[in-house]
């Protein structure tokens, strides 16, 4: 069983910063990636940013320029640092790992809020 230990989200004013952190573990495979998406009101649920275990990333349009995914440490750990955060990026932010040759075995963290207000 895969567990995630998810931290960081919180409320902020428009233009600050937060920092999400992520940790999976108990996987008997290798990672192949691992990501955050978020999740609005009434919205569906989109890719913020995604970072394979060869170090290559993937933003969204709307983030790219503000938003950061690291891994820190153990690959199976990875950061999210959010500057300038709007009034759009209020959410819940998910983790999602994927394990295996080419990730096919997917698992969700159970999610952390952000909100952006002042």
């Amino acid at each position: 069983q895969v567990q995630f230990v998810e931290s960081g989200g919180g409320l902020v004013q428009p233009g600050g910063s937060l920092r999400l952190s992520c940790a999976a573990s108990g996987s008997p495979f290798s990672i192949y990636a691992m990501g955050w998406y978020r999740q609005a009101p009434g919205k569906q649920r989109e890719l913020v940013a995604a970072i394979t275990s060869g170090g290559s990333t993937n933003y969204a349009d709307s983030v790219k320029g503000r938003i950061t995914i690291s891994r820190h440490g153990a690959k199976n750990t990875v950061s999210l640092q959010m500057n300038s955060l709007k009034p759009e990026d209020p959410a819940v932010y998910y983790c999602n790992a994927g394990f295996g040759l080419g990730g096919e075995y997917d698992y969700w963290g159970q999610g952390t809020h952000v909100t952006v207000s002042s």
